[in-house]
């Protein structure tokens, strides 16, 4: 802290008018993540009564401890408010999140998420200044790259939070360490000691986090997520394949819809051969559906069966297809796919629920499937195998002729083959 005195007053003002921009720029990034996780309250309301809260709190230690300091140089002592007692600072602003959060019922972890960076910033001050600005950038790009929106892949409430902990640790830790900071206020030991604590706190956090993630369903997941931050149009993140090396040239919108372009392909074979009947296996959140639909639309006549065997998920679908305005060419429908009742010929068959059930459901509605139509099983790349499999045993079995599209995750098109003769 003596590093601030020998700076000069000029100097440590010119440092707090940059601190003070920077912490402007943070918080347009919390009211963006306010704004995309939909969490209730004013995010300048939560993150100013957290700051302040927190900088009372610190000093209140700081003068319990050294009553003559912050009158001898109170700009001083403001700039490491949070050196000695930032975890008693940190501590103080936790407790004013949950509570704001709890009189706006907010999530209150998406609320911690959202507002970590700011937590990330006052861990500079108290720390020699030479390092600080090093591993606080550090910590705020590995922040912002959890913040920001996962690429198909879901991201639980807290984690940001968590992980935001274990890094604030361990980097206080080693800047003390690499430096021989005596200078805080509990000395030295008792200060590495709160480090590896926020750390360890952090580590156990973050696993219980994730552990209670990974047991809900993962279609549940991408539910929530889209809940939370909308459907977002973003690169697709499947592995290259043989058939498809630059799987990033398709775009999804999750991991489990199928890609932007095999539903404007949807929409386009349903403009094309123009069918009575569409049969799609594996609603999810509808979004094939929805596309079909508007084909049927755009042709005037024809409706899509659409079957989804889990109720939260099937209900999610229906709010969706109820928005839509499109429910006249819909018929969506709860329950197994083996077990769906349908009356006349399927004109195109659409196979896209859980991938074990896909063969069986191809042998199941292929007597009702039109000669001329079209069969269609998505995820059929050669990563996977399993459709791609069932697809070539049809067709070893003469039932089916079948063609690969080469798309990230694989598509066939397929054909009876009465339909050749």
């Amino acid at each position: 802290m003596l590093e601030f005195q020998r700076l000069g007053i000029p100097l440590v003002e010119i440092y707090l008018v940059f601190s003070l921009a920077i912490l402007a720029a943070i918080q347009l990034s919390v009211r963006d993540e306010f704004q995309r996780r939909k969490i209730s309250g004013n995010p300048l309301f939560f993150s100013t009564l957290a700051i302040l809260v927190g900088i009372a709190a610190s000093q209140f230690v700081s003068v319990l401890k050294f009553p003559s300091q912050f009158s001898i140089s109170p700009l001083f002592s403001i700039l490491s408010l949070l050196g000695g007692n930032y975890y008693e600072g940190l501590l103080a602003g936790f407790v004013v999140v949950l509570l704001v959060a709890r009189y706006f019922r907010s999530p209150a972890l998406a609320a911690l998420d959202a507002l970590s960076p700011i937590g990330a910033f006052f861990a500079v001050f108290g720390s020699k200044l030479s390092l600080a600005p090093l591993w606080w950038l550090i910590v705020v790009v590995i922040q912002s790259r959890l913040l920001s929106r996962p690429s198909g892949k879901p991201r639980p409430d807290g984690l940001v939070f968590s992980a935001f902990l274990s890094l604030i640790g361990a980097a206080r830790f080693l800047v003390a360490y690499l430096t021989r900071d005596t200078s805080t206020a509990i000395g030295p030991i008792w200060a590495q000691a709160a480090n590896l604590s926020c750390l360890a706190i952090g580590v156990v956090l973050f696993a219980i986090i994730k552990a209670r993630f990974h047991k809900i369903p993962k279609e549940h997941r991408i539910l929530q997520d889209t809940a939370q931050g909308g459907q977002i149009e973003q690169p697709e993140s499947k592995s290259p394949t043989p058939e498809c090396p630059h799987p990033e040239r398709w775009r999804m919108y999750d991991a489990m819809t199928a890609e932007v372009e095999v539903l404007e392909f949807l929409k386009t074979l349903v403009t094309t051969i123009k069918p009575n009947l569409v049969v799609e296996t594996g609603t999810f959140m509808g979004v094939s559906t929805l596309w079909i639909a508007e084909g049927l639309k755009q042709n005037g006549f024809g409706r899509v069966i659409t079957c989804e065997f889990d109720p939260k998920t099937h209900a999610a679908a229906k709010r969706r297809f109820d928005e839509s305005g499109l429910t006249e060419w819909i018929d969506c429908r709860l329950g197994s796919s083996l077990e769906l009742k349908i009356d006349g010929t399927i004109d195109i068959l659409f196979s896209d629920s859980d991938l074990s059930l896909r063969e069986k459901e191809v042998r199941r509605f292929l007597p009702q499937v039109n000669p001329n139509g079209v069969i269609l099983m998505h995820d059929a790349s050669s990563h996977l195998k399993i459709v791609r499999e069932a697809a070539l045993r049809l067709e070893h079995e003469g039932l089916i002729s079948v063609l690969f599209l080469p798309t990230p995750r694989g598509l066939v098109l397929a054909q009876k083959r009465a339909g050749r003769s």
